[in-house]
């Protein structure tokens, strides 16, 4: 990576600095023979493996290891999602969803409950995968149907469907978020742990993607689930889930931000050695005009990801604008900087196979998952519009 004089600036410890150093050299060797873009599947089990067996998932599933990060260290693991992507989208996704499949876990589980499931996911032994998204409830989730009903004393019934769930098909466990009706809407969600293998559950559709990932439709029919396997108290799902993505959502900016540092780096190797009418292509004003608005681009999408992160790291409960800013505006700037990139090699910015065509596919589906850009322009607009309102006066009665 050409440029890190970012690891300067003083959101980060000597620690990330470290992290950084470390998994940048471990990826360059170790990521590319085992990714095979005709083999998603197994492209992902081999990744999730040797990013166990380096220590690596420690960052993404604190507390799975003993002597690990006791908890999420947000700068941390944007620094690492950031140094996979740079290298590989595939191996980015197979970090990341460790760490979302576990995080409900993490944040609200039972010590029986890390006990179970933490260890196998940080050493890389199992997959997990964290399952919220419904045919009729993405973005809202407080519209979510799945259904989880008492069945006898020590079960709940799970009915309904997850969809574009990460890892689905590969996935160990799954943490479902289903109705269980203790208020309506949002406030009536619970979290479960479901094993892959509990009967009532099955993969209804494996999806296709232009950037492959594995991707599946799950469906829950009659599915038996202990009790004990619950995330929280009842109707707590949806304030788990909402926690969870506040730790992430700042880290989908970082992936993001790898992207467009590697598509920048390719436009300057390529406008260094490319010949144009005589002379090199980053001759041209133009071509130095682009590359210019590519640096702007990363380094405030840079500033932003790092801010959210730092600030969680420092204590704030939330960082639900901050995260949402990081990474509305690192994935719509990494959108631009890829696609100019990809202008910059011309006909070979096309072609299947290369660099810069791996990376425009990669980015677009960054901009949709865990809140649409359009979700997170709501977001910030309601955040400042509560914080910008007067505050409301207390009732006789109250």
């Amino acid at each position: 990576m050409a440029d890190e004089s970012f690891l300067a600036w003083p959101f980060f410890e000597e620690r990330h600095r470290h992290l950084r150093a470390e998994l940048s050299a471990w990826a360059r060797e170790t990521v590319p023979p085992l990714v095979d873009h005709d083999d998603v599947d197994g492209s992902c089990r081999r990744l999730v493996a040797a990013l166990g067996a380096g220590g690596w998932l420690e960052w993404a599933v604190p507390g799975a290891a003993e002597g690990g990060p006791p908890a999420h260290d947000v700068r941390a693991l944007c620094l690492a999602r950031e140094t996979l992507a740079y290298e590989s989208g595939l191996a980015d996704f197979a970090f990341a969803m460790q760490g979302l499949g576990t995080g409900p876990i993490v944040l609200a589980g039972t010590p029986e409950q890390k006990r179970r499931f933490l260890p196998g996911v940080g050493e890389g032994t199992r997959i997990a995968a964290f399952a919220l998204s419904e045919p009729e409830a993405g973005s809202d989730v407080a519209a979510i149907a799945t259904s989880a009903v008492p069945d006898g004393n020590a079960h709940v019934r799970l009915d309904g469907a997850k969809t574009w769930i990460s890892n689905g098909g590969i996935a160990d466990h799954y943490v479902v978020l289903a109705r269980t009706g203790e208020a309506p809407g949002a406030r009536g969600l619970s979290a479960f742990l479901v094993e892959a293998d509990t009967p009532g559950l099955r993969i209804a559709e494996r999806i296709d993607v232009v950037a492959p990932h594995p991707l599946a439709t799950l469906a829950f029919e009659g599915c038996r689930v202990p009790v004990e396997n619950r995330i929280g108290g009842p109707g707590d799902g949806f304030k788990i889930a909402m926690a969870t993505l506040d730790i992430f959502r700042s880290t989908v900016g970082a992936a993001a931000l790898g992207l467009a540092r590697r598509a920048l780096d390719e436009a300057l190797e390529r406008a260094s050695s490319r010949q144009l009418f005589g002379a090199p292509l980053g001759d041209l004003q133009l071509t130095q005009a682009a590359l210019a608005d590519m640096a702007v681009a990363v380094d405030a999408s840079a500033l932003l990801v790092y801010r959210a992160a730092w600030t969680k790291d420092g204590g704030a409960p939330r960082v639900t604008r901050e995260a949402a800013m990081a990474k509305l505006h690192a994935t719509e700037s990494a959108q631009g900087v890829i696609d100019r990139a990809v202008q910059i090699f011309g006909g070979h910015g096309v072609r299947k196979g290369s660099k810069v065509e791996e990376l425009y596919r990669e980015i677009r589906a960054l901009r949709i998952y865990e809140g649409a850009t359009e979700v997170q322009k709501v977001v910030i607009a309601r955040d400042l519009l509560r914080a910008s309102s007067p505050p409301r006066a207390k009732t006789a009665a109250e």
